[in-house]
This record gives structure tokens, C-alpha cells and sequence, in this order.
């Protein structure tokens, strides 16, 4: 059984059950007006319960003004963690920029630290979010930041960052009984570098509730929360209502067997997943409070019985497809808003395109290398693109340390930015060849390339050869036909 509290890192605890705030948002965009002074004391049933830790982001309305003038303002307020996170734009960046983001955060928060700051990432071709978090971790050494934290980052990425350097203790991810993306590949990256996994969406909206047993299937078009207009689209992708159905009455037997609500056995599977420190539930302040059901959870264990049930109902569900954090950035986009690709369409390009009277595009990433021996990134002529062969650099860094794999996943990061930039996209890549210092180094270097390219398989050649560079483990070309 899990206890009621995790030490992340030496002297910071948090508990294991987390209040997230987003839902201040909510309540905000209905048209509620919040006093902080009068809504913060409803965040004291939650810390008098040992439920210390709250999450919240610069992006959930007046949620952190609310959690700092708790924090200031009551006798408990001393004894909550309060976890945020940082959304920048999409597009250029600065130190000065990451700076302000943080004390905005501070000054909310009224702290002279923040406990651990939750960075997302929109587009990860475009290697400003790796700025960003040196930017992050520069703030760390600095005592502005006590913990650097991740959000809706996939497998490849959590990876990139963990094997460059930046100290990466968390990351929040969607993870429930409708949606296991996190038990994939996300777990060997934790089990690699030590992160802990904060999940949440682990009620889908508090779908996952007796509430829904026996229901009707819903119309979301008048009245649904955010979060129900968000997770009915899983349940959709899932394989449906019927079969959602299904998984409730699973559940219920095993909520009867222990006395709790399907709420409870939902969060208590989560909960006991490796490298989960803890889950997210949702809260209403001053609206609702579930404290004594959510204290539940520390009564009571699932059995071999339960589980081997519970198994048997998630093989009838439908993978919800794509790694963590897809459904942000990919098709099917299962965010409240739904399809968010007029967003993505309208993202700033990783590198700008130079026109040359020859009537070619081409477009520079700015390592050392390119001036010097006199190459592009990549050119562009009529519609077919050339990708020059691509190295883990990122201005005078190489990224991915020791990692074939990471190295191999921003290379073909670098790969995307450069034919994105061009016009193209990366199904329209047609050929790769690669190129390992080691032979040994190959099934991780191709097993990123499968990751990246299993629905598209371009033409392909692996090879060892030497590479010019200490340290570098792979390089990798390309070439990608534009049609229209």
C-alpha cells in the first residue's frame, strides 16, 4: 500500500494524493468572480486531511494568487506544497523571458522559491524548449526554483532532457484506466534517470464515478464541463460508451467487494503503478469537497482478483494511440477544444527559409559546423528536400549525453524542424540513412527511427562509420518529396 506521503527529493515530501486547481479556470470562465481572500480558506479541509500538496499552472486562472494567499495568510498554509507549471508560446524565447515567467510565479505564489515548476513544451522540433530548460536549471542553481518538473512530455523527449543534464524529478502526464499510455515506454524512461510520475486525469472527468453507472451515454453539446468534453472523446476513442459501460460494472463489483466508490478502485490502480508518486484529483474550491471518500484510498488494497479483473476489462478497451501528450500536439486531438491542428498550422518554424536567386530554399540551424565548412541544414529545389547529415548539436551543446537513443530522437527532431521549415512535414521524408560510431549503438538508434517513422517507412540504410566529433554516437541525412 502506498503511504500517504513521497519524498521526491531530500526535504521535499508531498503528499500522494495532489489538489489540482484547474478547475479555478472553470469556474472563472463560467462567469464566477473569485475573491481570493475568501476562496483560499477552502483549501484548508485539504491540508487539516494530510492532503498538502496542491497543482495548479499560470494558465488556471487566479489559482495561484488563491494558493499563495493561503500560503501567506493561514496558520496551515506553511505546511502545503504548492506545485505550478510554466506554458510558454510557441516560438523565440530568452533568459529574460524564462525569468519573468518564474517570478510572475513567485510573486503569486508570494514565495521566494518555487517548490517545483511543471515546464510544457508545444512543438518539439523547434529546440527553444531545450533553451528553456538550461534557462530552468540555470534558475535552479540561482535558488529561484527548488525542483524542475515536466508536463505532458512523451517517452523520447523526457529522455532527450534527462540524458542532457537538466534534473528532471517529475513529470505530469494523463495516466487512467481508459488511458495506459503511460505504462508503456514512459515507464523504462522513469526506471532510467529516477522520475516519478504525477498523474492526472485519472477520474476522466469524473466519468470514472458511480455518477455514470448505467447512464445513458451523454450529449456534450449544453452544459458539460471542460474536463467531461475533454475525456468523453477518450471514451470515444476507448472503443465507446458500450464498452465504457463495461468497464464500470468491473468497478462497481470490486467498489462493493471493499466498501468504496469506483472512484476510489479508478485512483487506487493508478496510485500503485511504478514510478506513480502520486495522483491529481480535481477540486472545486468552496463548491465541493470529497476529502473523507479520497482518504479511502489508504484503506484498503487491490488483491490478485481485482487486478486479474480489471486486466480483463482494459484488453476489451481500444490503446488510446500516440505516447503522453500527443493528444496536444497530433491527431485524434483529444483536448476540450478538439482539433487543435489550425494551432499547430500556425506555429512560428523552427528556422527561417533563405531564398537564393537559383530559386532554392534553405534553411541554417547555426551549429559551429555549417559556416565553417561551408553547408546548410538543409535546401529545398522545386519540390524535393535535402537534408544534410544531422549531428546531436544544439548551438555549442551536444544533447543526449551518453544516450544513443536520445541523441538519435533530437537528431530526427532536427530532421522534422529543417523539412517543416522547408514547406514539407515529415511523412513526405522518403529516405534516411544513418550513421552509428559504434555498431553496438544501433537498436537503440533504430528503434528511435521506428518510433518516429513506423507509420511512414521511408527507404533506409544503417551503417557504422566514424563520426567526426568526441562523444557524438550518431548522424543521421535525409531526403523528403513534397507532392502539391
Amino acid at each position: 500500500m502506498k503511504d500517504r506521503y513521497i519524498e521526491l527529493a531530500p526535504g521535499f515530501r508531498i503528499s500522494t494524493v495532489l489538489t489540482g486547481l484547474w478547475q479555478i479556470a472553470d469556474m472563472e470562465r463560467d462567469g464566477n468572480t473569485l475573491n481570493p481572500l475568501k476562496t483560499a480558506p477552502a483549501m484548508t479541509p485539504y491540508v487539516e486531511a494530510g492532503l498538502t500538496t496542491f497543482d495548479m499552472a499560470d494558465h488556471y486562472g487566479s489559482a495561484e494568487v488563491i494558493a499563495g494567499t493561503f500560503r501567506k495568510t493561514h496558520p496551515l498554509g506553511s505546511q502545503s506544497q504548492m506545485l505550478t507549471k510554466w506554458v510558454p508560446k510557441p516560438g523565440k524565447s530568452s533568459f529574460a523571458e524564462t525569468k519573468a515567467a518564474v517570478q510572475m510565479a513567485m510573486d503569486r505564489l508570494q514565495v521566494g522559491s518555487i517548490d517545483l515548476m511543471q515546464f510544457h513544451a508545444w512543438n518539439y522540433p523547434d529546440p527553444v524548449w531545450l533553451d528553456q530548460l538550461y534557462w530552468l536549471k540555470e534558475l535552479q542553481q540561482e535558488g529561484w526554483i527548488k525542483h524542475i518538473g515536466l508536463t505532458n512530455f512523451d517517452a523520447a523527449h523526457l529522455r532527450i532532457a534527462c540524458a542532457s543534464g537538466i534534473p528532471i524529478l517529475t513529470n505530469q502526464v494523463c495516466f487512467s484506466l481508459l488511458d495506459q499510455r503511460a505504462a508503456g515506454d514512459m515507464l523504462h524512461v522513469c526506471e532510467q534517470y529516477g522520475v516519478k510520475l504525477l498523474a492526472f486525469g485519472t477520474l476522466a472527468g469524473g466519468f470514472l464515478s458511480d455518477r455514470w453507472l448505467g447512464q445513458a451515454e451523454p450529449s456534450l453539446e449544453n452544459g458539460a464541463t471542460w474536463s467531461q468534453m475533454k475525456y468523453k472523446r477518450f471514451i470515444d476513442v476507448a472503443g465507446g460508451w458500450g464498452v465504457f459501460q463495461e468497464l464500470l460494472k468491473t468497478l462497481h463489483a470490486i467498489a462493493i467487494k471493499h466498501g468504496v466508490s469506483i472512484a476510489n478502485i479508478a485512483t487506487k490502480y493508478i496510485l500503485e503503478q511504478p514510478h506513480v508518486a502520486g495522483v491529481i484529483i480535481g477540486a472545486r474550491l468552496g463548491q465541493s469537497v470529497h476529502v473523507e471518500e479520497t482518504l479511502e484510498l489508504y484503506g484498503f488494497d487491490l488483491d490478485d482478483s481485482d487486478l486479474s479483473n480489471i486486466q480483463k476489462s482494459l484488453s476489451i478497451l481500444h490503446k488510446i494511440p500516440g505516447d503522453c501528450g500527443d493528444e496536444y500536439r497530433k491527431p485524434p486531438f483529444l483536448t476540450a477544444s478538439g482539433d487543435l491542428s489550425h494551432h499547430l498550422e500556425n506555429m512560428p518554424k523552427p528556422y527561417e527559409a533563405v531564398q537564393y536567386p537559383d530559386g532554392s530554399l534553405k534553411v541554417f540551424s547555426g551549429t559551429p559546423w555549417e559556416g565553417m565548412a561551408g553547408y546548410c541544414r538543409a535546401v529545398r529545389k522545386r519540390n524535393t528536400i535535402h537534408v544534410s547529415g544531422t549531428t546531436a548539436t544544439h548551438g555549442d551543446k551536444m544533447i543526449g549525453g551518453e544516450d544513443a537513443e536520445a541523441q538519435a530522437h533530437f537528431v530526427l527532431d532536427k530532421i522534422e524542424a529543417a523539412v517543416t521549415s522547408l514547406g514539407g512535414k515529415l511523412e513526405d521524408i522518403v529516405r534516411t540513412r544513418i550513421f552509428v560510431n559504434n555498431i553496438n549503438d544501433w537498436e537503440p538508434v533504430a528503434r528511435a527511427h521506428g518510433k518516429r517513422f513506423g507509420s511512414i517507412q521511408p527507404a533506409n540504410t544503417l551503417v557504422e562509420a566514424r563520426l567526426v566529433g568526441e562523444g557524438y554516437k550518431v548522424e543521421i541525412e535525409a531526403e523528403a518529396i513534397v507532392e502539391g
